[in-house]
């Protein structure tokens, strides 16, 4: 990435600087609730440990191994590798290699590190199976959130447009309804995210960019939690929804323009029928548009999202009727009780656990002026900065973040593209080092 006029010096010392306040925000993020002895209400169990939502668990097993040696085999060669392969090539081997480091993280708590999720019966696939009735279900959908209603929605239900619940039901429909098979659709998907992130960045022109980001899109410690939230299918459909988006932009043809727009839209009005935060990815996408210097395709995008956004309506689950009634339930259950003055700061420190600390040091050096490559980098990673920004203000991601907010991890981490060469070995053991600590540490709930 060609940047003549940028001083080096200055961009390690911004890049340190905003390392230094990352590992003070999540070094205050852990500490100060014991310290002060602050109920923050990480887990209903008493037992959490803040900011992220899961308790101390330590742990080793077989797959620590390959987990290991995958990391230290990333850190040796996957730079250079990044920079040799063709481009399919490089696509293919970041999904295979996301897919192995996911399982292999995963599979650290044994099979039950990938079935747990599923078992829970306040997350999906336990009610996906009893769903007989689709549109039965949308209607009464708004009416079964809030938590007096006698057959309330699970957690997780009542907190989601009914777009998550129906990605399961699919699964079932089609015999990938147990537990095990539900588990690794999900990793499966989840695998193709840095693929979809570097199709966006080789749309807007970047390879040098794209090749040097790699890395850190396959071997970040959001994998941990990737595998196997529902919020995995949300990241990887809104990556291909950015993707699409670009795809559109950048088109040659009347046809290409409004064929990826109307992908894009369908992709993105799915993400906001699946998690209510998930209309900030508006931000990323008006920052796709503006580097692409191309507006044309944001009416044909936004048209078929609100396609589905309406197709959603006509079968009774109607997203503007249920946001105020999810709103009343979460400030009568658990935000109440989770204080917004540890929260709006600790959820950046949440934040730092599934992206890794380094982030800090990467949106620090984005914010400074940038031309060529660089530029796009810093847009797109500042555009995920201002979708994190809004969702932490409105105080309605009040813990948990390190999952809700997954779908802005790759963008953020385009950002880590920016630091100095000298920081990048390094910089990617941080990451996957703190991969392996949270998954042998902590036991999560995702």
């Amino acid at each position: 990435m060609s940047q003549a006029s940028v001083d080096p010096a200055s961009v390690a010392r911004r890049a340190a600087v905003g390392l230094a306040l990352g590992v003070v925000v999540l070094a205050a993020s852990f500490v100060v609730p014991p310290l002060l002895g602050w109920d923050v209400d990480a887990r209903s169990d008493m037992l959490g440990v803040p900011p992220t939502h899961g308790y101390l668990d330590v742990k080793v097993a077989p797959a620590t191994v390959v987990a290991v040696l995958l990391a230290v085999a990333g850190v040796w060669r996957a730079e250079a590798l990044a920079r040799t392969l063709a481009w399919r090539r490089l696509l293919v081997v970041s999904y295979v290699v996301a897919l192995v480091w996911m399982l292999a993280l995963a599979l650290v708590d044994g099979w039950s590190g990938l079935t747990r999720v599923m078992t829970n019966d306040h997350e999906y696939l336990i009610t996906a199976r009893e769903v007989t009735d689709v549109p039965a279900t949308l209607r009464a959908y708004v009416d079964r959130i809030p938590s007096s209603h006698p057959d309330n929605l699970p957690t997780h239900l009542a907190g989601h447009p009914p777009g998550a619940l129906l990605f399961f039901v699919a699964l079932v429909r089609v015999g990938l309804g147990g537990d095990l098979a539900a588990a690794l659709a999900v990793v499966a998907v989840a695998a193709s995210i840095p693929a979809a992130t570097l199709v966006t960045l080789r749309r807007l022109g970047l390879d040098d960019g794209a090749r040097t980001a790699a890395p850190f899109l396959v071997l970040g410690p959001a994998a941990v939690y990737l595998a196997v939230s529902a919020d995995a299918v949300f990241t990887a459909t809104a990556a291909w929804g950015l993707a699409a988006l670009a795809a559109s932009a950048t088109s040659r043809s009347r046809a290409g323009l409004v064929g990826w727009g109307v992908l894009a839209g369908l992709l993105l009005g799915w993400c906001v029928m699946s998690s209510y935060g998930l209309p900030l990815l508006g931000l990323p996408c008006l920052a796709v548009l503006w580097l692409a210097r191309r507006w044309s395709p944001l009416p044909v995008a936004a048209a078929a999202a609100l396609a589905v956004v309406l197709g959603f309506a006509a079968l009774g689950f109607a997203w503007w009727d249920a946001y105020p009634v999810l709103v009343d339930r979460y400030w009568d259950g658990i935000a109440a009780t989770r204080p917004a003055a540890y929260w709006t700061w600790g959820n950046l420190g949440a934040l730092l656990v599934s992206g890794g600390p380094l982030l800090a040091a990467g949106v620090a050096v984005a914010a400074r002026r940038h031309a060529g490559e660089a530029r796009v980098l810093s847009v797109l990673a500042l555009a995920a900065v201002a979708a994190v920004l809004v969702a932490d203000l409105s105080r309605m991601s009040k813990a948990e973040v390190e999952r809700i907010w997954l779908p802005f991890v790759p963008w953020l981490t385009l950002s880590l593209a920016l630091l100095p060469p000298g920081w990048r070995r390094w910089g990617l053991a941080l990451q996957v080092g703190t991969a392996l600590l949270v998954q042998h540490l902590l036991y999560t709930s995702w």
